[in-house]
């Protein structure tokens, strides 16, 4: 139980006073999207350059890691896109969107926290380094998905243009660029620069769990509960368990790296996924209550995976 006490229920229980705080209207109806935009365009993007800028590269170029997480997210992404074209008969666009809730993990609001809180600032930088590489690669895929649907209607040059700007506009991704560019110059960062990002990027977490909490509210279940069902399933046992075959299995993976990498696949869908559903249009209930119920479902899941193995 010490685990559940000590990291995952600390990090839930934010959770929970963002939804009550969302929920009893304390903050206001802007608050949800105010904190947000703190999150990702300030707090995020400080933790991200302030941990990738004064490390060694070839600690972030970590081969096997890439291999081994990004090997189980494409696996994964590739076994889902098939299900929902083949069983649950969605056209390309929702089919992508589909497959994206079920492989793109809660990590940069959820997992980067829990992994500070569980495995101290070294298991930061696996953390950071597993949500730039699934949102540069995901993102990228599902919008060339969505762009090339033929019930769309989008010319190719559109499509080149639409997924690079997706990626580009990212914050978090830039932000991480930018960290891996200093690095690879070996300069350090003075001290006061040094001061500002671990200020700003402190906040990140706590007001990244807070935020989630705020976004959870009013938000609908659908009734298609099967297909919804399929996809929390895929991404809360599938795809840790695939990851975990890799990373300790097929690659060699270093022990820390492989922990935070099955506790990342292990998390719930991700707000990313609603986004990109909203900015298009399509398939934007299922994505509410797929990030809903992966996250509710997430609080037994997580803790039996802290309490049997993470902890032990």
């Amino acid at each position: 139980m010490t685990p559940i006490v000590n990291v995952v229920l600390p990090v839930f229980a934010l959770i929970l006073v963002g939804y009550a705080a969302g929920r009893f209207r304390l903050l206001g109806e802007a608050s949800s999207e105010a904190l947000n935009r703190f999150v990702y365009y300030c707090a995020l993007p400080a933790l991200f350059f302030g941990s990738l800028a004064p490390m060694d590269p070839a600690r972030i170029f970590d081969p096997a890691f890439l291999a081994a997480y990004g090997g189980g997210m494409l696996a994964v992404y590739a076994a889902a896109l098939m299900l929902a074209r083949v069983v649950f008969k969605s056209g390309p666009a929702e089919a992508s969107l589909f497959a994206m809730s079920a492989i793109f993990a809660n990590s940069g609001y959820l997992g980067i926290p829990l992994a500070l809180v569980a495995f101290g600032p070294a298991g930061t930088l696996p953390a950071i380094v597993a949500t730039v590489f699934m949102t540069v690669t995901i993102v990228a895929i599902v919008t060339v998905l969505i762009e090339t649907d033929p019930r769309r209607r989008t010319e190719g040059s559109r499509v080149a243009r639409d997924a690079a700007l997706a990626v580009l506009r990212s914050p978090l991704v830039m932000s991480a660029l930018l960290g891996v560019a200093w690095s690879l110059t070996g300069w350090g960062l003075p001290k006061p620069v040094v001061t500002f990002l671990d200020l700003l990027g402190a906040a990140a977490g706590p007001c990244a769990l807070f935020a989630i909490g705020l976004f959870l509210v009013g938000k609908p279940i659908r009734q298609d509960i099967g297909e919804v069902g399929a996809m929390v399933v895929i991404k809360l046992v599938v795809h840790p368990l695939v990851t975990w075959a890799l990373v300790f299995h097929v690659f060699a993976v270093e022990p820390l790296w492989a922990t935070v990498a099955v506790a990342m696949a292990a998390l719930p869908s991700g707000a990313n996924c609603f986004v990109v559903a909203r900015h298009y249009g399509v398939y934007v209930p299922q994505a509410s209550s797929g990030i809903l119920i992966s996250t509710l479902s997430s609080v037994v899941t997580v803790s039996l995976l802290f309490t049997f193995w993470v902890g032990n």
